[in-house]
């Protein structure tokens, strides 16, 4: 065989080689970030966006009761839920991440590439053909089945993300919940610590005119001072807490602090569904139904493993001027190897997962049953305040009043019954916090009606 004629088969092997490889590979293009453009698109958002209300209308259907999403009378808590399920910055990357499982899952399965081999020889002895050339195409034929079971593992994986994705969700809403009561208790507390305040105003003067006039001394007259004085600081402490709950709450939509939004208080929270079967609603234990289920199928991916694949394919040679075409077959002998490593490997992976399933399971019904108890304890606290505490401190306030206009009863009386009022409607607030932040943890664990992954 001539020099030309080893050169020219090369040149044609390298072609057919170039064109498979041009017409199935992908080329990479930079995508570099943007941080002052993404800031400005970021600051753009808001619960007013097509985005979200597009978002709305698709969840209407769905949603318990007839409620339209208008942001701009206010945003109430239902509808910050709604914001927070398209902006939460958490949120993005979770679907993001459940989008590389999705493309994993859509490639799983699919056979080896075909391997082409070149060996050219030259004998180094004076012979009319000096030149030795061989080719060989070779095919892994998946006889053992391993394939399907890589295609089914890749899909309960993009199941697993997505049941990952709707337990954030889910998460992310509990959060923004308990953000939102927070921060609406913290209105209320400056809201109340504002009346005493003002209810203070008329007493400071009064008594300071009393002490100036001999009828009272001033050491009495001087505690009114002190204390508006000291609820004067709460308001300004309590005023830096709202601001700050407004902004953790913006933060939980994935809105910026100077985004158009006005919140709407509410110490309201539904109660979570009775009954049911956590089994099917907690979203942590959906995704760990889906994580045992992976591991089930890698198992099974890796006993398959041990039964070889076959690998065929067409053979060429040119042997000092005699071509030769025949057939080239492989297949590995399962003897001392056969995957007893991945195997076993695979079988204690799948006993985790059954404990973090089990485990979990006993973790959450545990948990259910004692924020049970504890709403119970909050809900009768609150009732008490609210039916008995209250009504007495408030006639109480009247009593000392009256009592000081006639010139009967002292003025500690009076500033003694004013802070206790005060105390107890802030402890009314706290006791109702309390409540509706239990109620919230129930619902969490208990899990939502239906569960769907949000992916965008």
């Amino acid at each position: 065989m001539s020099v030309r004629r080893v050169l020219r088969v090369g040149a044609s092997l390298t072609l057919t080689v170039s064109v498979a490889f041009l017409t199935g590979c992908q080329f990479y293009q930079p995508s570099p970030l943007d941080a002052s453009g993404h800031a400005g698109t970021w600051r753009k958002h808001g619960p007013a966006d097509e985005k979200v209300r597009d978002f709305a209308r698709r969840l209407e259907p769905t949603a318990p009761r007839s409620v339209t999403f208008n942001p701009g009378d206010g945003l109430t808590l239902a509808e910050g839920e709604v914001v927070a399920l398209v902006y939460n910055p958490d949120l993005r990357v979770a679907r993001l991440r459940a989008g590389v499982a999705q493309g994993t899952a859509a490639h799983a399965g699919r056979w080896d590439d075909p391997e082409l081999s070149i060996d050219v020889l030259k004998v180094t002895q004076s012979v009319p053909n000096s030149w030795i050339v061989g080719a060989a195409l070779s095919l892994t034929i998946p006889i053992s089945g391993r394939l399907a079971v890589e295609k089914s593992k890749a899909n309960a994986e993009h199941h697993s993300e997505l049941a990952r994705v709707a337990e954030e969700e889910w998460k992310t809403l509990r959060d923004l919940r308990r953000a939102w009561l927070s921060w609406s208790a913290d209105r209320l507390r400056l809201e109340q610590t504002e009346r005493i305040v003002s209810s203070l105003d008329s007493v400071v003067e009064t008594t300071g005119k009393l002490a100036e006039a001999g009828e009272l001394p001033r050491t009495e007259s001087a505690l009114f001072k002190i204390e508006q004085e000291s609820r004067k600081a709460d308001i300004a402490r309590l005023r830096g807490r709202v601001k700050e709950g407004e902004q953790e709450i913006r933060s939980l939509m994935g809105i910026a602090p100077s985004a158009p939004a006005s919140l709407t208080p509410t110490l309201s929270a539904a109660d979570g569904k009775g009954g049911g079967n956590l089994a099917e609603t907690n979203p942590t234990l959906i995704r760990l139904q889906s994580n045992y289920e992976v591991a089930e199928l890698t198992l099974l991916r890796e006993i398959r493993k041990q039964f070889p694949d076959l690998e065929l394919g067409p053979n060429f040679e040119d042997d000092q001027g005699q071509s030769k075409i025949g057939v080239i077959g492989a297949i590995p002998i399962p003897i001392f190897n056969s995957n007893k490593g991945g195997i076993a490997a695979a079988r204690a992976e799948r006993e985790v997962a059954r404990a973090a399933y089990e485990t979990e399971l006993e973790r959450t019904q545990g948990r259910l049953a004692a924020t049970r108890a504890r709403l119970e304890g909050n809900r009768s606290r609150r009732q008490s305040i609210d039916s008995n505490v209250v009504p007495l401190v408030d006639r109480q306030i009247d009593d000392a009043r009256h009592l000081l206009e006639i010139g009967e009863g002292g003025s500690l009386v009076l500033l003694e019954s004013l802070v206790r009022a005060h105390q107890a409607k802030l402890d009314l607030i706290e006791a109702r916090f309390d409540e509706s932040a239990t109620q919230n943890e129930i619902r969490h664990l208990l899990g939502p009606d239906r569960m769907a992954a949000i992916t965008r």
